[in-house]
């Protein structure tokens, strides 16, 4: 949880030196020629611009953190007001003590007049007036600066703090397999045992499947794309007995499947939908699914049918939810990932489509 707020850190403190090292270049250039270096003057300017840098690390490490972002305004205000009025006090002292320049090395040209010794000194209205804008800008940029760092520092926190719930909600989801579904499949299986014992037992060995899938397989970061498959065939196998002519299934997978890792159940919760909103008994109703490989992603298109009873439903498409299902993606790929719905008339589309 530290490490974002200790990262905006390092970037404010570098801004700062970045900032403050152009600006007491700046007379250094100043005073500079081919061949010679004013030192007394360059010290003389970084020796008034000290008072400017206090200024503002008095701002951006006590004023800021200690009094504006604890919503002490007044306080703020007051402490702002007397730092500015220092540093304008200070500027006046270093202002008097400085010598004024020496005259001009080299006479003027014929014709021009020089008014007073050069490097005279500004008036005295003009540097209280100069310096306190220059204070009231310092204490502004340093402001402006602290509080951009301050919100990148919650935005980052506010989004691990998010993730981690997401995360927490995905392990969920991988949990969510309907405790009915469970009920019943374990009821059709007994009802079918005296019917047909072959069926039954393959029902039982589907189900061994989907439970050891959802007990240890489920708990890992990726797995196979081929035991992902396996997984949902012994899912859409199982739901098979809850329902008999009135549902038409139709699988389209790859014939061969790559040695590929994904997500795991990272279709369940589309498919289960699919089951949830799209068979309406009595009436004759449908899901396709197709599963493909093109190029360097993974689409997964499900089609399921639509009912007139359905339609009238608020929440159509409701199941785990639409905004679950996107939040999981949004934590696994990020904005890497194509997720289209189509509601139809009769019909309700999805089209995942992830990156490999």
């Amino acid at each position: 949880m530290n490490k974002p707020i200790l990262n905006a850190r390092k970037i404010e403190y570098l801004v700062y030196v970045i900032l403050w090292m152009i600006v007491f270049s700046v007379p250094y250039f100043n005073e500079r020629t081919f061949d010679h270096i004013n030192w007394g003057k360059l010290i003389s300017s970084w020796t008034q611009l000290i008072g400017f840098f206090l200024l503002f690390c008095i701002n951006v490490f006590f004023l800021v953190p200690r009094l504006l972002l604890k919503k002490k305004y007044l306080n703020y205000f007051i402490f702002s007001a007397i730092s500015i009025l220092l540093t304008v006090a200070i500027k006046l002292i270093l202002t008097t003590l400085e010598p004024i320049g020496a005259p001009m090395l080299v006479p003027p040209p014929d014709g021009f007049r020089v008014r007073g010794p050069i490097h005279s000194k500004p008036p005295f209205f003009m540097l209280i007036f100069d310096t306190l804008i220059i204070c009231v800008l310092i204490i502004g940029a340093s402001t402006t600066i602290g509080l951009i760092v301050k919100w990148l520092s919650e935005e980052k926190m506010r989004k691990s703090i998010e993730k981690e719930q997401l995360k927490t909600n995905l392990a969920l989801l991988k949990n969510q397999v309907s405790p009915h579904f469970f009920m019943n499949t374990l009821n059709n299986i007994h009802s079918l045992i005296p019917i047909d014992t072959d069926k039954a037992q393959e029902a039982i060995e589907r189900l061994s499947i989907l439970m050891r899938y959802l007990l240890y397989d489920s708990a890992q970061n990726s797995i196979e794309l081929k035991k992902e498959i396996e997984f949902i065939k012994s899912f859409i196998s199982l739901m098979q007995l809850r329902y008999s002519n009135e549902l038409e299934i139709l699988i389209e997978l790859p014939e061969h499947i790559p040695d590929i890792k994904i997500p795991p159940m990272l279709f369940i919760s589309l498919i289960e939908n699919a089951f949830k909103h799209g068979v309406n008994y009595p009436d004759k109703s449908y899901i396709n699914l197709r599963i493909e490989i093109i190029e360097n992603a993974l689409n997964c298109e499900i089609k399921n049918s639509k009912h007139n009873t359905m339609i009238k439903n608020k929440e159509v498409y409701s199941g785990i939810g639409l905004d679950n299902i996107k939040k999981s993606l949004q934590l696994l790929y990020e904005d890497n990932y194509e997720l289209i719905i189509l509601d139809k008339e009769n019909e309700f589309e999805v089209n995942l489509k992830v990156p490999i």
